[in-house]
Parts: C-alpha cells; sequence; structure tokens
C-alpha cells in the first residue's frame, strides 16, 4: 500500500525524557553506523493466501572491516523466548565481529547463510589461516501477515541489506525485518531513536534501533503520551488476537565503556520497553545487543597487552548513560509504530498503522 511518509512521534508533539536527540533521531547519529534494508512484499500465488510480507535488516557498526576491526559488546536477554545466533561468544568475549543482522523466525538459517557468504568474502583469511567468525542474527515472529512457512529471504538478501547500508537516517516503519511485524495489533516493525550528552567538555551518543512485534492493543500505554497531542482520534481497528510477541532492540553508542559498562546500559534499555505497556510476556523474545564504537580492537595483534580508556564507574555520566538507553529505547518504540503505514498480507489481512494524531 502506498501511504504518505509518516512522522517520528517528536513531530507530533511527544517528547520523551529530556536529553537532546541527535542531528537524525536515530542510531546512525552514532559516527559510523550504518544501516542497511531489504523488504519483500508480494504475493506468492495468484490470490491472496500466501504472501511475502517480511524482509532483512542490517546494523553495521562501522564502514571497515569488521571481522579485522571488532567493537566492544555485550548482550542482555529480558525474556528468552527467542531464536538468536552468536551472542553467547559475544557475551564470553565481550566483542562484536559481523554486522547485527535483523530478519523473521524461520529465516534465521538463510540470513546467518548470507551473512556468512559476504564476510568470506571480505576475509579470505576466516576459517583458514585464523579462526571462524561469530554472526549475529536476531529475530521476531511476523507469521501473520507474511507465510513464514515459505522461507522467502535467501542468502543473497542479507548480503544485499549489508551492501546498502548507508549513515543516512535509517528508514523506519514497515520496512525491512521491519515489514511484516505488528506491535500491540497495530502495525509495528523498525523505529529509531538517539540521545546526545555532554559531560566536562565531552560529548557521547547513544542510539537505538528496535524491531517491534509484541503487545495488545489494551496493554498500549497511550493515555500518557495523549497529553502531548491536539484533537487525537485513537483508531479503534487493532488486532485482538495477538501472540506475547517479541522486540529486539540494538544499542550502539560512541561512549568509552567496557563490554560489562554496555550490560549495564542495555539492561536500562527494558525500563523503555516497560514504558510503553510492555511486561515481556511468557512468549516474548526481548533481547537487547549492545556495542560501543569508542574501540576498534584490532584481529591480529603482537602485544601482550591493549591500552583503552574507559569512564569511570562512579561518575555521574553513567547516569546519563542509562537514562539515554531507557529514553531513546521508549521513543523508538513509539517511532516504529508512528512510522509504520497501513500493511496487507498473507490472506488477505490487514494491520492498521497506527494514528496519532
Amino acid at each position: 500500500m502506498n501511504q504518505a511518509i509518516r512522522k517520528k512521534v517528536r513531530e507530533l508533539g511527544i517528547l520523551i525524557g529530556t536529553l537532546p536527540t541527535g542531528k537524525k533521531n536515530c542510531i546512525t547519529d552514532v559516527r559510523g553506523v550504518r544501516v542497511g534494508h531489504v523488504t519483500i512484499d508480494r504475493p506468492l500465488d495468484d490470490g491472496k493466501q500466501d504472501y511475502a510480507c517480511t524482509g532483512v535488516t542490517a546494523i553495521l557498526p562501522h564502514g571497515g572491516n569488521l571481522f579485522l576491526e571488532k567493537v566492544i559488546a555485550a548482550s542482555y536477554v529480558i525474556n528468552g523466548f527467542g531464536k538468536t545466533t552468536g551472542l553467547v561468544q559475544v557475551n564470553e568475549l565481550g566483542v562484536l565481529e559481523s554486522p547485527i543482522m535483523l530478519t523473521n523466525t524461520f529465516s534465521i538459517p538463510a540470513v546467518t547463510q548470507g551473512t556468512l557468504q559476504e564476510m568470506l568474502g571480505q576475509n579470505s583469511e576466516i576459517g583458514d589461516t585464523t579462526g571462524t567468525i561469530n554472526l549475529v542474527v536476531g529475530e521476531c515472529n511476523d507469521g501473520y501477515l507474511n507465510t513464514i512457512r515459505r522461507c522467502v529471504v535467501q542468502p543473497e538478501d542479507a548480503r544485499h541489506a549489508i551492501k546498502v547500508a548507508t549513515e543516512d537516517q535509517a528508514e523506519e516503519g514497515a520496512i525491512g525485518a521491519g515489514k511484516g511485524m505488528v506491535c500491540f495489533g497495530y502495525k509495528g516493525g523498525i523505529g529509531s531513536s538517539s540521545r546526545f550528552i555532554q559531560v566536562d567538555g565531552k560529548n557521547y551518543t547513544v542510539g537505538v534501533l528496535v524491531l517491534s512485534n509484541f503487545g495488545k492493543k489494551d496493554e498500549f500505554q497511550i493515555d500518557k503520551y495523549k497529553e502531548h497531542l491536539v484533537d487525537v482520534e485513537l483508531p479503534s481497528e487493532a488486532i485482538e488476537h495477538t501472540s506475547d510477541g517479541s522486540i529486539i532492540i540494538v544499542l550502539a553508542t560512541d561512549a568509552p565503556v567496557n563490554e560489562r559498562q554496555l550490560l549495564r546500559m542495555a539492561k536500562r534499555c527494558a525500563i523503555g520497553l516497560g514504558r510503553t505497556g510492555s511486561y515481556y510476556g511468557h512468549g516474548s523474545g526481548d533481547i537487547v545487543i549492545a556495542f560501543s564504537t569508542a574501540h576498534k580492537i584490532p584481529h591480529h595483534s603482537e602485544h601482550i597487552v591493549e591500552n583503552r580508556i574507559q569512564l569511570r564507574e562512579d561518575h555521574p555520566v553513567m547516569n546519563q548513560l542509562f537514562t539515554a538507553a531507557s529514553d531513546a529505547t521508549e521513543e523508538a518504540i513509539l517511532n516504529s509504530l508512528s512510522r509504520a503505514v497501513t500493511t496487507e498480507g498473507r490472506n488477505g489481512r490487514v494491520v492498521e498503522g497506527y494514528s496519532f494524531s
């Protein structure tokens, strides 16, 4: 469905927290971070019973060789009803060496394969003269709108999402991996937001991108946002029968934090998720993947030690980073709703885009 571009909630008067946003109010405000999408939107037969309403989203920590120049990383499982790859090693070693890929549940194998092929093409030594690579892929179930059993996402879609990733403001809503997602009974998907922090002459940015696919209509805490809107008319056409759903939250920062400090920031993303109305249901896969671009860790080094600068744990800046993580997550979720257009999928099902104004 071709519809007018929809606005971010901040443009509609909804302000989350007091910290300023970055220029783009997007995860790509963190210098070097890139986002790319491949969207699949087509019927799979002559009727409307089977329909491809899905895609792939790639988040790259920087534009260089991610395997040779790793970044500090951590992950946090809020509720573990999800299927991901790579998080065990991320938490063991505290580094990320691949793009973060997002897709639907049954496309984890294809996206992993495509990402592997892309990374092998960039690095002839992987699995030969050096070790293997740890790929990170997250998912949500878009089976309400997408005929998920047809497994339409192909490895090449993952490779293309990586290749088209840019530092521009990321597209949001029913795009890429978010094409078929549903949030609070309305159209969800990709949303992003950022926060800018100035402390003692230092500037830091925190950016969040979400893949939202959770919640029921009556769980959405719209009353807390309505006071900021003028003549709001709430839509009534929501899906009533939804599963607990899931969300993948990707947090990026340029603050010089270690993996343990990143984990602490990742935990605060759950606060922003809860503010919107989520209670982390039994069947919900709520997962945070976080990384810092402050340091690039070389894959090859002859040195026995390495020097890094990191923030003091007891400095007030940590509280600002925690605030930024929670506020940017909340706003990113709202943006995933406000930017998503009404979408038609399999069996003629239609999910309405939420109207905040």
